[in-house]
C-alpha cells in the first residue's frame, strides 16, 4: 500500500497557523505529538503543510486502514518502516495506542517520530494518558483565531462573527451556508450517532438548537430540560458530548474556593460564532449584530478568542467570569500568572462610566496588585484611558494584545 508523503501534497490558499512555534518545540522533546480540535478545523492540512517532509499519512477516516489497524496493529505499523508517520483521527482505533507504547519504549529518544490527531476531547484524552503518559504531547487546533485570518476579515466585526473561524467557510465565504449546514448534519448523524450511541438524533438537534439560543448565558439544566423535554441527567450528559467534540465551552464562575467554582452553574458558549448563527437562523450578518443576540455574538466571539490565544501557545485557558452578590458581573477574567485581567466586553463605540462598574468592583475585591488594571473590549477605533485606571480597547486589537501578555509571562 502506498503512503502519502508531504512532498506530494498541495493546498491552496493556505493561511499559517499560530500552533506552528509549539509544534516544533514538541516535535523536538516528545517522541510523539497529539493535535486535537474540532472536525474540520485544519489539523490534517496544518500538519501537512508544516509538519515538515518525510512523514508517511495514514487516515483512520478510511475504513480499510482502520480494519487493518485494528486487526493486525502490529502489521499495519510495520509497514512504515524507519518512516515517522501521521495517523489522522486517532480516536477510531485506540486499541493501537498500546502498541505504540511498546515501540516508543524501544527507543524513547526517538523525538518526533509519531503524530497523532484526534476530534474527540474526553474519551481519546483518557486512552492517551493511559498509554502513553509522559510519551506525548498534547496540543490543540482550533478553528482559525483573529491574527490568523485578519487578512481577509479586514477588521470587520460582521464579518468575524458571520463567517466564524472554519478554515472553508472562512476561506471561501460563498459556500458559507451550505457549509454550515452540512457541517451541523454531519456532525449529529455520523459523530453522535457512531461515537456516542445517542439514538435519538431529532431530539439531540433540538437540543443543540436550545443550547446555541443560550450563547454567552448561564447553562441552567433543569430550564432546558424543561423546555426540551429531557431528563436532567440525559441534558448534563449531552451537554459533555458538545464540550467533548468542541462545540461549546464552559465557562465556570471564579471563586478563591475551587469547590464553589465547580458547585455553580457555568456559562455556556459556542467556540465558533458563525454556527450559532446558523443554529439561530439568523438571516444575514447585519441582522446578526443588529438583533437581540447581537450582545451574545460579540462576547462570545472575544471568549473564543481567548481560548485560542491559549492554545495558540500550547496552553489551557484560565478563564472565568464573576458575578457579585449584588448583580454585578464581569464577563470574562483572565489569569496569566498571577494576574488577573477583569475584562468587559461591550459593542459600544462609547464607553461610560456605566461600564466601568463591574471591572471596578472587582479589582477592589481581588486587590489592585492582581487585577491592576480593568479592560473594556469595545468599538472604539483606537486604545482610551479610562477612569480609574481602566482602558478601552478596540476590539480587533484584543486578540493579539492577549497573546503578548500570555508570551511575557
Amino acid at each position: 500500500m502506498t503512503n502519502v508523503r508531504f512532498d506530494f501534497i498541495f493546498v491552496s490558499m493556505y493561511i499559517p497557523r499560530l500552533l506552528y512555534s509549539s509544534l516544533a518545540k514538541a516535535l523536538q522533546y516528545f517522541p510523539a505529538v497529539l493535535i486535537t480540535g474540532p472536525r474540520q478545523s485544519g489539523k490534517t492540512t496544518f500538519l501537512l503543510q508544516e509538519g515538515g517532509k518525510g512523514y508517511s499519512y495514514v487516515s483512520f477516516d478510511d475504513p480499510l486502514e482502520r480494519n487493518f489497524a485494528i486487526s493486525d496493529p502490529n502489521g499495519f505499523l510495520d509497514r512504515f518502516g524507519d518512516n515517522p508517520v501521521i495517523l489522522d483521527e486517532i480516536q477510531y482505533v485506540p486499541e493501537i495506542l498500546p502498541y505504540l507504547k511498546m515501540r516508543i519504549d524501544q527507543d524513547r529518544e526517538q523525538y518526533g517520530h509519531w503524530v497523532l490527531t484526534g476530534s474527540q476531547q474526553f474519551q481519546l484524552m483518557k486512552n492517551v494518558s493511559e498509554s502513553l503518559a509522559g510519551r506525548i504531547a498534547i496540543l490543540e487546533l482550533l478553528p482559525f483565531n483573529f491574527e490568523e485570518s485578519e487578512k481577509i476579515l479586514e477588521h470587520n466585526l460582521e464579518q468575524a462573527i458571520w463567517a466564524g473561524g472554519y478554515p472553508e467557510p472562512a476561506l471561501m465565504p460563498q459556500k458559507r451556508d451550505f457549509w454550515l449546514r452540512s457541517y451541523i448534519q454531519t456532525y449529529i448523524e455520523r459523530d453522535i450517532r457512531q461515537l456516542h450511541n445517542v439514538a435519538d438524533l431529532r431530539q439531540f438537534e433540538q437540543f443543540i438548537t436550545v443550547c446555541a439560543a443560550r450563547h454567552a448565558q448561564s447553562f441552567n439544566m433543569a430550564d432546558i430540560s424543561r423546555q426540551t423535554g429531557i431528563s436532567q441527567p440525559t441534558v448534563k450528559s449531552w451537554a459533555s458530548i458538545l464540550e467533548a467534540s468542541y462545540i461549546t465551552v464552559f465557562l465556570l464562575p471564579y471563586f478563591k474556593n475551587f469547590g464553589k467554582r465547580l458547585n455553580k452553574a457555568p456559562k455556556i458558549y459556542f467556540l465558533d460564532t458563525a454556527l450559532v448563527c446558523a443554529l439561530t437562523r439568523q438571516p444575514s450578518s447585519s441582522a446578526a449584530l443588529a438583533g437581540s443576540m447581537r450582545g451574545a455574538l460579540f462576547e462570545g466571539w472575544v471568549v473564543s478568542e481567548t481560548i485560542k490565544a491559549f492554545a495558540s501557545l500550547g496552553r489551557k485557558p484560565d478563564i472565568y467570569f464573576w458575578r457579585s452578590h449584588d448583580g454585578l458581573e464581569v464577563d470574562l477574567l483572565i489569569q496569566v500568572g498571577t494576574k488577573i485581567h477583569p475584562v468587559e466586553i461591550k459593542l459600544t463605540a462609547t464607553p461610560t462610566a456605566n461600564h466601568l462598574k463591574p471591572l471596578n468592583s472587582f479589582r477592589k475585591l481581588a486587590g489592585r496588585e492582581i487585577a491592576e488594571k480593568g479592560l473594556l473590549i469595545c468599538r472604539v477605533k483606537e486604545r482610551k484611558a479610562l477612569p480609574d485606571n481602566n482602558q478601552a480597547l478596540p476590539w480587533h486589537e484584543f486578540p493579539k494584545w492577549l497573546r503578548g501578555e500570555l508570551e511575557k509571562a
